[in-house]
């Protein structure tokens, strides 16, 4: 057998690298890790006050074992309210998402209009909840409301997104049909657009709805109504037990939040 007769060694598949010049890539690995090490350095880290929070945080956890349920009924009362701002907040932004995602879908909405609504969805999802939820108790004050109009904000924003998406990549068959059958613009809307966004608007509202639940928590916090104020009372009253409760309480609904949602989004899809 001759050297050229010789079988050839195998080649081996390498994924590309993302930046093909090694200079450049090293390069921005290089200054990231200068940036990092500068950022870190910068910061003005109180290593004294950080010392003196680790035995009081062991305190506070000790004195949160074993959790307590003695008040069960405010337990259940801020959780009572957490559930009806999160489902009210979520019908209402579900319904209003669904028009604004019309108007920021490019495929079938005018300039002017598209440009209207990606304005609306960038502004809803500029800030976080928190912050949306400080304006609104500054503006209607403390309570319920204003952690409803916070989420229904909030969920515009989110869902009117990512529908204003699925409507950009839908079949445009069905529409084209429509037309040519003499459809208007509504009757379109009705009988092609928005039976292909349909599975994938059920799922957006039941992710949302979780969503919502586990953020109705958190505006609390800021006097928007819910579990979270219950929660922000009882480490003010240095309640540490009763505090704890209520997290493990909030876990224990999120996880099961959370495996509801995914059986429905399964069945839907």
């Amino acid at each position: 057998m001759t050297p050229s007769d010789s079988p050839s060694p195998p080649r081996i598949w390498k994924k590309p690298p993302f930046i093909a010049n090694p200079i450049i890539r090293y390069g921005i690995f290089i200054v990231a890790a200068i940036y990092l090490v500068w950022a870190f350095g910068s910061l003005p880290f109180n290593w004294a006050r950080i010392s003196e929070g680790l035995p009081r945080a062991a305190r506070i956890f000790s004195g949160g074992f074993p959790p307590s349920l003695e008040r069960y009924e405010l337990l259940l009362t801020g959780f009572k309210e957490s559930f009806q701002i999160a489902i009210l907040a979520t019908l209402l932004g579900v319904f209003l998402s669904i028009p604004f995602a019309v108007m920021a879908a490019r495929n079938i909405a005018p300039m002017p209009i598209y440009v209207i609504g990606r304005a609306v969805i960038i502004i809803s999802r500029s800030f976080h909840p928190v912050i949306v939820a400080i304006l609104f108790v500054a503006a209607v004050g403390f309570g319920p409301l204003a952690g409803i109009l916070t989420l229904t904000l909030y969920s515009i924003g989110f869902v009117g997104k990512l529908l204003a998406e699925e409507i950009e990549e839908i079949d445009w068959g069905q529409v084209e049909a429509m037309r040519a059958a003499g459809a208007g613009y509504i009757a379109t809307l009705y009988y092609a657009v928005f039976p292909q966004i349909l599975p994938r608007q059920v799922g957006l509202s039941m992710y949302q709805l979780d969503s919502n639940l586990r953020a109705s928590a958190v505006v609390g916090i800021v006097g928007a109504g819910g579990i979270g104020g219950t929660l922000m009372n009882a480490f003010g009253r240095y309640d540490y037990d009763f505090a704890f409760a209520i997290l493990l309480v909030i876990i224990a609904v999120i996880l099961l939040s959370e495996g509801i949602s995914g059986w429905v989004r399964k069945k839907i899809w």
